[in-house]
């Protein structure tokens, strides 16, 4: 295999560590500065140059794209796969990553634990806001901050206030997160690589230091992780288009409370403390899925006129509940059911003989004109949503 690993950090312990594990097993690697590549677009054959000179063929990628580059070497990265070169993390997953609240507003649609979570603008929203969370103390976060840099505790209402105005004024953007006290200055680093959590470990802050993360002091000891934190990491780095990330969670009293989806994860703070070789880990991976360069599926499945994909959602009193794919007729329509999502499971190419049940929903692909047709008509009523009307004696009509 003839790898790329896309860094500006040659020198970088995590670099160094893949680098290392990929020519211990006899593959041809190289480290490729992100800023150097040249993107050259032509009609049907996307080209790159690197350093002014045509960059020679690659099996796979591996991207290591920092914070300040993201826009840039997510550009290159999508150049890659646009040429049917295996990425090990693909552009759209390492773009939603970045930003901690597109993350979250993924996450939560897929019924991930999250820290109770509000993002506003208007100084008048602040206060509200941080009642919704459930009061001081709360986490202010800036949305694109890395390494627990941009991440405050503030111990009052006031102190929240006087945080995020002075963020605003340098016109960043701040959420404001539930401090989740049961987890005492700790976290969990789950490292994984395709459906697999290979390594985790507990961060512990250290004195009054609330932030966990090794890059501020905090203390790394091994840990082995029940179920539910596995499924939920493995769910959420499949959720955002990764294959390979640290997802850090809070040790909630309801279970995994999801905090970051890191796209670039560090190796030295996991491999030093667990004592795995988590680079070799990333490095197999990568060799075992060289053949199956990513596709954006979306994409060319809606480049028949006529034909795309879309989402069938089956709620309580629908017809489809307790008949099988097959007896839905969805196939009669020139409708193929891809997936079905019901609950937290999700079960790809299901067979037509599955019994469907009430809260499912079947990600489909056919004739866009049928499958409008096809959802349930209680669906297509629930899209539209009610309009209550306000209570006359309410007094706080402008927080409505």
């Amino acid at each position: 295999m003839k790898l790329a690993v896309l860094s500006c950090a040659p020198n970088a312990y995590s670099t160094r560590r893949l680098k290392e594990a990929a020519l211990q097993r006899d593959h041809r690697v190289k480290v490729l500065n992100t800023l150097k590549f040249a993107i050259d677009l032509d009609q049907g054959s996307p080209d790159l140059f690197y350093r002014q000179k045509h960059l020679s063929s690659y099996d796979a990628v591996l991207p290591r794209i920092g914070a300040s580059i993201t826009y840039y070497g997510t550009a290159v990265v999508r150049q890659f796969q646009e040429m049917d070169v295996f990425c090990a993390n693909t552009a759209h997953g390492i773009s939603n990553s970045r930003d901690k609240l597109r993350s979250l507003q993924i996450l939560s649609r897929h019924h991930i634990g999250i820290p109770r979570t509000t993002f506003v603008r208007d100084k008048k929203d602040v206060i509200p806001a941080i009642e919704r969370v459930g009061g001081a103390p709360v986490i202010i976060k800036l949305i694109e901050g890395t390494q627990g840099i941009g991440v405050l505790l503030a111990e009052s209402v006031k102190q929240a206030e006087s945080i995020i105005e002075l963020l605003q004024s340098q016109k960043q953007n701040v959420l404001i997160q539930k401090f989740v006290a049961e987890s005492k200055g700790r976290d969990i680093r789950a490292f994984v690589v395709g459906d697999r959590v290979i390594a985790a470990m507990r961060r512990v802050a250290q004195g009054q230091e609330f932030r966990s993360n090794v890059h501020r002091g905090g203390i790394a000891e091994p840990v082995e992780l029940d179920e539910r934190y596995v499924e939920t990491a493995v769910r959420c780095t499949q959720i955002m288009g990764l294959r390979v990330a640290g997802v850090d969670m809070l040790e909630g009293k309801n279970g995994p409370q999801v905090m970051e989806v890191n796209s670039s994860p560090g190796l030295e703070g996991i491999e030093t403390c667990t004592g795995l070789d988590v680079a070799g880990a990333v490095i197999d991976y990568i060799a075992a899925q060289v053949d199956f360069p990513e596709i954006d599926v979306r994409q060319r499945l809606t480049v028949s006129k006529g034909y795309g994909v879309s989402e069938i959602y089956v709620p309580e009193g629908s017809n489809f509940v307790d008949q099988t794919i097959a007896q839905t007729g969805l196939s009669e329509h020139d409708i193929n059911v891809l997936t079905l999502y019901r609950g937290a499971k999700v079960i790809p190419n299901p067979r037509k003989d599955r019994l469907l049940e009430a809260g499912d929903k079947l990600l489909c692909f056919g004739k866009l004109e049928a499958m409008r047709d096809m959802i349930p008509a209680r669906t297509r009523r629930r899209r539209r949503p009610a309009v209550s009307q306000l209570e006359a004696e309410q007094p706080q009509a402008d927080g409505s």
